[in-house]
C-alpha cells in the first residue's frame, strides 16, 4: 500500500512540508509507503473549462505537473493534500491544479480514502480545510478523519514543532488512515456499484 501526499506550498520544506511528514512517518510506522510531492514555484494554468479531458482522460495542458499529479493519484491507495492557508483560503496554484486534476480524473479516484491538511499562521484553517475536503466529497472519496481538524499552527517549521496538539493530530490522521486502508484491503466488501450521472441545472 501507498500514500500520496502533495504539498500543495510553493516552500518544498515549509510548514506544510513539516504536517505532511508528521503523517508520513505515521504511516510508515505502519508498513505503507508515502511520497510527498511538492507542487514548487513554477506557473500553472487553469481550467479554461474547453472539456477536452473528457475525450483525453487527461488535462489537454502538459506544460506543467497536473497530468503528473493526476497520473500519481491514480496509482496510490490513499490521499492527502496540504496547503498553507494564503487569504483564508488555500494556495491558488493548488486549486488551479486541483480543479483540473480532479475534473480529468472522470471518477477514477472513486473510494480511495483522502483527507486535508492545512498550515496557518494564525486563522483561516477551517475555511481551508473545508475547501479542500470538497474535491473529495464530490469525487466518491472516503474522507479520513482526525481528532480535530487537520491543521497546524506557526510561521516557520520550527514553530510547527512545538505545536504538540497539530502534531497530535497529524499522528492521529495517519494512525486513522493506515486502519482505513488496510480494512478496506483485508476485509472490505465489494465497491458500492456506480449510478450513471444525471446532470441537472436549475431551470430544468
Amino acid at each position: 500500500m501507498n500514500v500520496l501526499l502533495i504539498n500543495g506550498s510553493p516552500h518544498e520544506k515549509g510548514c506544510t512540508y513539516t504536517a505532511l511528514s508528521e503523517v508520513a512517518n505515521t504511516l510508515e510506522k505502519h508498513g505503507i509507503a508515502t511520497r510527498i510531492y511538492p507542487i514548487g514555484k513554477k506557473p500553472v494554468r487553469s481550467c479554461i473549462a474547453c472539456g477536452r479531458c473528457n475525450e483525453l482522460s487527461r488535462c489537454v495542458f502538459d506544460d506543467d505537473s497536473a497530468n503528473e499529479i493526476l497520473s500519481l493519484m491514480q496509482q496510490a491507495d490513499g490521499i492527502v493534500i496540504g496547503s498553507p492557508v494564503y487569504y483564508a483560503g488555500p494556495n491558488g496554484a493548488l486549486c488551479a491544479l486541483l480543479d483540473r486534476v480532479f475534473y480529468a480524473s472522470n471518477g477514477s479516484l472513486a473510494f480511495k480514502p483522502a483527507a486535508a491538511v492545512v498550515s496557518a499562521r494564525r486563522s483561516g484553517t477551517t475555511a481551508t480545510f473545508e475547501r479542500l475536503n470538497k474535491y473529495f466529497t464530490m469525487s466518491r472519496m472516503p474522507v479520513v478523519s482526525s481528532q480535530y481538524w487537520n491543521g497546524v499552527h506557526g510561521f516557520s517549521p520550527k514553530d510547527v514543532m512545538q505545536d504538540e496538539e497539530g502534531l497530535q493530530t497529524m499522528r492521529t490522521l495517519g494512525d486513522n488512515m493506515a486502519w482505513l486502508l488496510k480494512s478496506i484491503a483485508e476485509s472490505g466488501p465489494p465497491l458500492p456499484e456506480i449510478e450513471p450521472w444525471t446532470p441537472t441545472h436549475f431551470i430544468r
